[in-house]
């Protein structure tokens, strides 16, 4: 196993393992309380907490639960009912119960809140069983968010904490001030954004839109039309299929097996992309790095390309000019558009 395959095996590793710790709190505890409602009643679910994580599985079966769990603000320890009780009597509005075909599950601040009753304070999560084909408006100021097989229309958010979904299907928006997101196994409209964390999507189809300001992009087994974008850091996908346009301000780009239409950019990182079998065009720019394109042998391709230096394979059945900065004609009597800027970097095209 290489390096790199190894750090990203690590960091699905570490970041699956944070949810399933999450989530062992929780279920692994005694709730504070739970609630049973017909499954035919719920047609929405609204959750919305301050501190505490939110759960949410589908189910194709079965009536619908919510379970709480109470945890001191002080170390998030465990309380005991009775001290809970106490605690969420001094600071907490809690709702669970059904209002029209919406269950809500809510835990509000009271308003007289101040440092020290904060420090008395508690957090308050959510571990919800819905059936499958529901929409859910979700949000917690500083926990994590999970779902898990649900149909629907899913909106979700969290000012701090990781969002974890997974076999998802419907139009699903979901957005984290600082967190990392990982889906997989989902389809259909998916928009993820966090502002600092990393991103990951595996095994999913659709229209996707990824967008992180400060964190890497990771894409495995992506099916569709997918924009992913970073900020500050590094883009790396296997298997896309469909159209990827992808950029980065300042890191690296590395995308293999490649079935897709693609547009991919950076302004200060390199470029390394193997394509299997091209899509509708190929433009790749860098501002300051190397680029190295391979491209499907013995096809048609419109060649334009420009750097500080191209170095290429001997181009066999090639119509136009060519020197060591700019590349412009047909290939094998022309066909894909290839358009490649490598500015003040160098470019590297190779077949295979």
């Amino acid at each position: 196993m290489s390096y790199t395959i190894f750090k990203r095996a690590a960091l699905l590793v570490a970041c699956g393992m944070q949810v399933l710790l999450a989530a062992a709190q929780e279920t692994n505890e005694t709730p504070y309380l739970v609630k049973t409602f017909t499954r035919d009643q719920v047609k929405q679910l609204k959750s919305e907490t301050s501190g505490g994580n939110i759960h949410v599985y589908g189910q194709s079966t079965g009536d619908a639960k919510v379970e709480v769990y109470v945890h001191s603000n002080d170390g998030g320890r465990y309380l005991s009912h009775d001290e809970a009780q106490k605690r969420l009597d001094a600071s907490i509005d809690l709702t669970v119960a059904m209002n029209g075909g919406t269950l809500e599950a809510l835990a509000k601040h009271k308003d007289n809140r101040d440092e020290d009753n904060w420090r008395h304070g508690v957090s308050v999560s959510f571990v919800i069983y819905v059936p499958e084909a529901i929409s859910s408006d979700l949000e917690t100021s500083g926990g994590n968010i999970h779902l898990s097989d649900l149909t629907g229309t899913e909106k979700f958010t969290t000012s701090g904490g990781n969002l974890h979904l997974q076999g998802l299907s419907g139009k699903i928006t979901g957005e984290t001030s600082g967190g990392n997101v990982t889906i997989s196994d989902s389809k259909n409209d998916i928009d993820l954004r966090t502002s600092g964390g990393n991103m990951h999507a595996t095994n999913c189809e659709g229209t996707i839109t990824m967008e992180t300001s400060g964190g890497n992009m990771h894409l495995q087994n992506v099916k569709g039309t997918i924009h992913a974008t970073t900020s500050g850091g590094h883009v790396e996908g296997d298997g896309v299929d469909g159209e990827l346009r992808t950029s980065t301000s300042g890191g690296n780009i590395h995308l293999d097996n490649l079935t897709c239409s693609l547009n991919a950019s950076t302004s200060g990182g390199s470029i390394d992309v193997t394509i299997k079998k091209t899509g509708k065009f190929v433009q790749l720019e860098n501002s300051g790095g190397n680029i190295h394109l391979t491209l499907p042998n013995g096809q048609g391709y419109n060649l334009a390309i420009s750097a500080d230096k191209i170095h290429t394979d001997k181009l066999n059945n090639f119509s136009g000019t060519m020197d060591n900065h700019n590349l412009e004609g047909t290939l094998n009597g022309g066909g894909i558009p290839v358009r490649v800027s490598g500015n003040s970097g160098h470019v590297t095209l190779s077949f295979e």
